[in-house]
């Protein structure tokens, strides 16, 4: 593997820790060669409770990555989420100065830092700065000003801001695991590069990111990201329920939501019953298993609704032609889909990574999405389009190895 380029992601959540680590030689495209995952109980909602528990979980998965690759992870794009998480437009222009007006990246850079200096409360810190659109001129709507004559450079600018604390907790928990943080990404804006097509960013779509502590909803239209917002809940508010209205152990609650469960109680079998393991040794018992789904609908539906209100805070519903992405590990529970479409009245699919090539279609889940957005995010930060490039590498033994691994992962968590 000498000689050849490697770009890591790692995906901080409430419930496990992802690394990706992928790698390229001159002239071809990325490709995942290793995978790590682990248990995290140190943060919850996107932001670090317990330092010593996330340091832990982020080496576990950094070691286990490491070993598939066989290779050492040094640093690495590290996602950021939660209700920290904020956004405000800034209006930026500047005059075009040389002689022959041609707008070029300097310009650009000039243009970004005006709208950086937006005033920024000191406890927050500027994580993404994304033009919406710039405009020449009088001519409105450009999407790359680069190489065009003109005077004046406009641009709505949209930055994204996280707490500064939450920001340097998480920077320390990778940094203490050994790995250098080359740059915090909004995981959202990560995921939505395989998950969403050129067609639904230039339409309007919401992307719902439904993790373990919190739901991100984020809007894309016009071929960019126009809002971003979070919900204090997610896929362990629902385990959590099962747990209480069923009396009976977290992980077993888990089990019966991921392999009994379905988000709306009427699709699930009638006079079906299922097992409920006890708490403290007491003996287990049979329950209908529409009761149990009756449990998920209540608080998927809640979930659900609270993302409506943030999205439709934005508004930009109206204007959305591409429906809803649902990503997340909660995306993989049956019916999800369906109670989506019912709460938004628009359609509803499942996004999955789409443009990593070598995946086999046991790695391709909605759960391992902002892993590798972020690892493909770091590609395209230092110079290698990977959204351009349609034509990846096929599979082969280590990638169906890779994915044999991940699957049993995945079945565990």
């Amino acid at each position: 593997m000498a000689g050849k380029k490697r770009i890591t992601g790692i995906d901080i959540g409430t419930t496990k820790v992802c690394t990706v680590i992928t790698e390229v030689s001159e002239g071809n495209t990325p490709e995942i060669v290793g995978v790590g995952m682990s248990r995290c109980t140190g943060v919850k909602r996107g932001a670090v409770v317990d330092v010593k528990r996330t340091v832990e979980a982020v080496r576990n998965s950094v070691e286990e990555a490491e070993k598939m690759a066989g290779v050492k992870v040094h640093d690495a794009y590290v996602g950021v989420s939660g209700s920290h998480i904020q956004c405000v437009s800034s209006p930026a222009v500047i005059a075009v100065s040389r002689s022959h007006d041609e707008i070029c990246n300097s310009d650009v850079d000039r243009l970004m830092d005006q709208a950086r200096a937006v005033s920024i409360p000191s406890d927050r810190r500027t994580i993404h700065l994304l033009p919406l659109e710039f405009a020449v001129d009088d001519q409105e709507g450009v999407i790359d000003p680069v190489g065009m004559s003109g005077m004046r450079l406009e641009a709505d600018v949209l930055i994204i801001t996280a707490a500064e604390t939450s920001a340097r907790n998480i920077e320390k928990c990778v940094e203490q695991a050994g790995v250098e943080v080359n740059e915090l990404v909004l995981e959202s804006y990560a995921g939505s590069q395989i998950v969403l097509e050129s067609d639904e960013r230039d339409l309007g779509v919401v992307l719902v990111d439904i993790g373990g502590g919190t739901t991100d909803v984020t809007i894309f239209g016009g071929g960019c990201i126009r809002y971003t917002s979070s919900v204090g809940l997610g896929g362990d508010n629902i385990t959590s329920d099962i747990a209480i209205g069923l009396r009976t152990p977290l992980s077993d609650a888990e089990t019966l939501k991921v392999h009994h469960g379905y988000a709306i109680s009427s699709l699930a079998p009638t006079n079906t019953q299922i097992d409920v393991p006890g708490i403290g040794g007491r003996a287990d018992r049979e329950i209908s298993q529409q009761v149990l789904c009756s449990i998920i609908e209540s608080r998927a539906a809640e979930i659900l609704e609270l993302a409506y209100q943030e999205a439709n805070r934005s508004g930009l519903l109206d204007m959305l032609g591409g429906g809803v992405v649902i990503t997340g590990g909660t995306a993989d529970l049956q019916g999800l889909p369906e109670l989506t479409e019912a709460v938004f009245e628009m359609p509803v699919k499942v996004g999955i990574p789409r443009t990593v090539g070598g995946l086999t279609d046991s790695v391709r889940t909605p759960r391992s999405v902002t892993g590798v957005g972020l690892a493909l995010y770091g590609w395209e930060r230092e110079g290698t389009s990977v959204l351009r490039m349609r034509s990846m590498a096929r599979g082969g033994a280590k990638m169906q190895k890779i994915g044999n691994w991940f699957r049993n992962v995945v079945d565990s968590f």
